[in-house]
């Protein structure tokens, strides 16, 4: 089994996408030459992450009759300097809302996602660094990113 997509030059810098028989829109802003009628391409792969990650995680939930009330992952791509512009590491925030007795649940889910199931993660993870972090409730329960490394000088 292989998947297929086939995109189509539509003139200028616009170039639509034919996904499962979905049309997804991919152009440049007017300062690269395009119409910015869609996103530049490389956030797609951001975005498949996301949606991979984010299925699974409701799909682990569901076989346990545990139900969310809201789940937002925000993905940010750090960009290198240099061409290729390719992103050099990846991190996830995982917003959950739910009942507390859900909390482990909902971390084990995302535990299972990124360590077993989430193909678009493990792809990433042979390129990259993927890093995570789970704020349930409203509170930061996980994350596994190194610590930005902060210099005070002392006059």
């Amino acid at each position: 089994m292989k998947h297929e997509i086939e995109s189509q030059w539509m003139g200028k810098m616009q170039f639509n996408a034919l996904v499962n028989d979905h049309t997804i829109i991919m152009d440049a802003p007017e300062r690269a030459g395009g119409e910015n009628n869609g996103p530049i391409p490389k956030p797609f792969v951001l975005t498949a992450l996301s949606g991979c990650t984010g299925m699974d995680v409701i799909a682990l939930l569901r076989k346990q009759g545990k139900q969310l009330n809201d789940l937002n992952i925000k993905v940010s791509g750090e960009i290198s300097k240099q061409q290729p512009i390719e992103y050099v590491a990846a991190h996830i925030i995982y917003e959950i809302k739910g009942n507390e007795e859900d909390k482990q649940a909902a971390f084990d889910a995302i535990t299972t996602s990124q360590e077993k199931i989430c193909g678009v993660s493990s792809m990433l993870k042979k390129i990259m660094p993927v890093t995570w972090q789970i704020i349930f409730n409203g509170v930061e329960i996980y994350n596994n990113q190194p610590q930005a490394v902060t210099t005070t000088q002392l006059n």
